[in-house]
């Protein structure tokens, strides 16, 4: 290599398309391994990565939060905790998420196929559907 040469370092599509990521979590297995993926996309591509906690009161939050943060430490990635209250006899659960993907402009959704839903015949659980219909931004969904 000459010294007029250099060579660049790769370049990712990737990390232009998806920086800011929302991530949805319930405290369920289908929710903590979609959190993994994100933190998994935040190493690899530098995503910034919020995490959302969305609730009728403030029921074990904290347990939440600390399982969230000790993920997010073994991997070296900052996240943001948010949670948002809500009363389910005006909004829902998707509805809230589906405000936060608009009031905070994320590139990207990562959520689980369904949540603590006791059914095991359910594929795709109808907060994870009303998302994935609409939400104007990516969602992938983890089973």
């Amino acid at each position: 290599m000459s010294s007029l040469e250099f060579k660049l370092e790769p370049m990712y599509a990737v990390s232009f398309l998806f920086r800011r990521i929302l991530v949805p979590v319930d405290g369920s297995e289908n929710s903590l391994r979609a959190l993994n993926i994100a933190l998994d996309f935040a190493q690899r591509y530098g995503s910034r990565i919020t995490v959302l906690h969305v609730a009728t009161g403030s029921a074990d939050i904290e347990s939440l939060k600390k399982t969230v943060e000790k993920r997010a430490q073994e991997k070296g990635v900052d996240v943001d905790f948010k949670v948002r209250v809500f009363n389910p006899q005006i909004s829902s659960v998707a509805n809230e998420i589906l405000a936060e993907i608009i009031s905070g402009g994320y590139d990207l959704v990562i959520m689980g196929a369904r949540g603590s839903t006791t059914n095991e015949d359910i594929i795709l659980g109808s907060t994870a559907l009303s998302v994935v219909v609409n939400s104007a931004s990516s969602v992938m969904i983890v089973r």
